[in-house]
């Protein structure tokens, strides 16, 4: 299944049994934020483990793709070379700044604003994402980096259409053509 629709599906799940928890109570209130501290720990222990396996597994396979554009900076996109290691190690790099910023979040919205929903909300998204990571499904659950996990990853579509990496032949060649004739600009 889609992943966007499971995790909308997740998300009106837990909102619909948030609402049937009694967060005024303050021994259910501190069982939901050591749930979501310990869930948080556990998905950066996750991500942790993962990255000393990329570096155990030293895989210095050469991995060549044309970088999707960004809209907002007309320097970025362009060929990218690297190896499946680096490329992994800066996956999960993401993966786990996006949990820190997550907990960033949590913390404005818990406690600053006093919002109890979000914690029990994002322990079960958190463990989500956790399962749905591209690099916990080749590292740690052992699947093969074949068909949707195959690097570099697609990006999910957006608004303008899908805007993930190029890997075909042709698209490679091109952007190794026009990084040789920036050079011979210069």
């Amino acid at each position: 299944m889609n992943a966007q629709i499971t995790n909308l599906a997740v998300s009106l799940g837990a909102m619909q049994l948030a609402r049937k928890i009694p967060f005024e109570d303050p021994d259910t209130l501190m069982y939901v934020r050591i749930a979501y501290v310990s869930v948080q720990l556990v998905i950066l222990a996750v991500y942790y483990m993962t990255s000393q396996t990329i570096k155990k597994k030293n895989d210095l396979t050469v991995l060549k793709y044309v970088d999707a554009p960004n809209p907002m900076d007309p320097n970025s996109g362009g060929l990218v070379t690297t190896t499946v290691r680096d490329y992994d190690l800066a996956e999960t790099s993401k993966a786990v700044k996006s949990v820190y910023f997550g907990i960033a979040m949590m913390c404005f919205l818990h406690g600053y604003m006093k919002y109890t929903q979000p914690l029990f909300i994002q322990s079960l998204m958190g463990l989500k994402a956790l399962y749905d990571s591209n690099e916990i499904s080749i590292h740690v659950l052992g699947k093969p980096a074949t068909g949707e996990l195959e690097r570099p990853f697609k990006a999910a579509p957006g608004i303008f259409g899908p805007t993930g990496p190029q890997t075909d032949a042709a698209s490679i060649k091109e952007a190794e053509e026009k990084e040789k004739q920036a050079k011979k600009e210069e």
